[in-house]
């Protein structure tokens, strides 16, 4: 079958800027995305290709960044084959943490095994943001404990939480394409104990959560911390991604006026996720 495929570049670009664009290019009809550093590649069956819905989208006035296009026609392939050999290779995180597609035949063992599906390879742990929130959960004591995963995308965090022995986990998400990307790895991955919840942060249930995982835009985090802070128990941690260093001063301040104490933050390559405690 033939594909189209759109490549995008964002300005400012960063991982939640990404995310909205994968969720207007889904509710489009586009079916699979790939990124590399500076891009983001979305593919749709040649037919269902419209210059005038792209024109559309490229009018919209995003209000967190801008975007560009460039269109390339792809012929019909092994699209299995295409994706195993260029775009997803399976990914060891931490020495610990394996994520694969389930077309993966030759791959290394691991303690923990997260299965993506090929359509959904956005969010798959090739940033760094997602690599750091993975990192934490694989030092955290998961065990009988609650979480909450916000911006939960394709439910990576979620899915890893249920393996390191999470009793209960709430994921939201504001985009109908992250909740079904969401729905369907959790199935693949055999998680049973995860509520899945289309909406922002005024969407979380009122209960306490022992951990909570936000790898979201900087201002989203800002605007959404005070509930955040509501919902995370006594002694309870909230970490959060999605942000450059330079932005941790004012994630700090913020934390701080609504009573989280400062606990530590990990950096790759100028990406940063911080951990803070209610007590």
């Amino acid at each position: 079958m033939e594909y189209t495929k759109t490549s995008w570049k964002i300005d400012p670009d960063s991982e939640i800027n990404r995310e909205i664009l994968v969720a207007e290019l889904g509710n489009a009809g586009y079916e699979s995305f790939t990124e590399t550093a500076d891009l983001l590649e979305a593919y749709i069956i040649s037919s269902d290709f419209s210059e005038e819905v792209l024109l559309n989208l490229f009018s919209i006035d995003f209000e967190l960044f801008k975007v560009a296009y460039t269109v390339e026609i792809i012929p019909d392939q092994n699209w299995n084959e295409v994706w195993e050999k260029n775009y997803f290779q399976p990914l060891m995180v931490a020495d610990r943490c394996l994520i694969r597609a389930p077309f993966h035949t030759q791959y290394p063992e691991a303690e923990y095994e997260i299965i993506i599906e090929p359509g959904m390879a956005f969010g798959t742990g090739n940033h760094e943001t997602t690599s750091l929130m993975i990192n934490e959960i694989l030092n955290q004591n998961l065990k009988g404990k609650s979480v909450l995963d916000m911006g939960c995308g394709t439910g990576i965090l979620s899915i890893l939480s249920y393996q390191r022995g999470a009793k209960a986990i709430t994921g939201i998400d504001i985009d109908s394409w992250a909740v079904n990307s969401t729905i369907e790895n959790a199935a693949n991955n055999k998680v049973s104990n995860l509520e899945i919840i289309e909406g922002g942060a005024s969407a979380i249930p009122d209960k306490k959560y022992d951990y909570i995982y936000a790898n979201i835009q900087r201002n989203i985090l800002l605007q959404d911390m005070p509930r955040y802070a509501q919902v995370l128990k006594m002694g309870g941690e909230l970490i959060m991604s999605g942000f450059y260093m330079a932005d941790l001063d004012s994630i700090r301040e913020r934390a701080t006026e609504l009573g989280l104490t400062f606990s530590r933050f990990n950096e790759i390559n100028n990406w940063v996720a911080v951990t803070f405690t209610s007590i």
